[in-house]
């Protein structure tokens, strides 16, 4: 059975969407962590975590307690000149190292972020295809009705006596 001229025109026109868009990385697994990358990010989650500021405190509030109340050995007496040397070692080391983690963390954002707008404009591009292939269905319904119209009048022509239509 051969085509009606309506169905080739639909059959030319159909949408046949193609996927021309990059794939989705996944920003965790784009490329491994260096050794020293590894140390900084497990430095700055430690660094940065209630436990080390409760145990520091801790640690902190011995020191200057043995200290002061100590009677026989004093290692650091007032004003703790030790214990400043040794928090300003900690925080000489201890900014730059977190520092290395919060840029690596913002390099990881931005491909987080170029990510995020790559889906989006698969996304846009998608929404795009399926408002196109709904338009073209809406016109082969509408063509579709049309031809239905005409052939149910045909049809109510040819079954009208044509009588009644001598009188009309």
């Amino acid at each position: 059975m051969a085509a009606t001229p309506t169905v080739e025109k639909w059959r030319k026109i159909r949408v046949r969407h193609i996927h021309a868009h990059p794939r989705v990385r996944n920003v965790n697994e784009l490329e491994p962590l260096t050794f020293g990358q590894r140390i900084a990010d497990r430095f700055a989650t430690i660094m940065g975590s209630w436990s080390f500021i409760i145990i520091q405190t801790i640690v902190l509030a011995l020191w200057v307690t043995v200290n002061v109340m100590a009677f026989v050995w004093r290692w650091d007496p007032y004003p703790f000149i030790l214990l400043n040397l040794a928090l300003s070692f900690q925080a000489a080391y201890a900014a730059p190292i977190i520092m290395m983690s919060q840029n690596r963390q913002a390099a990881k954002d931005r491909l987080a972020a170029e990510n995020d707008y790559t889906v989006n404009v698969k996304a846009e591009e998608e929404v795009k295809a399926i408002m196109h292939h709904l338009e073209q269905q809406d016109e082969m319904m509408i063509d579709i009705l049309h031809h239905l119209e005409i052939q149910h009048k045909e049809i109510l022509e040819r079954l009208t006596p044509s009588s009644n239509r001598a009188q009309a």
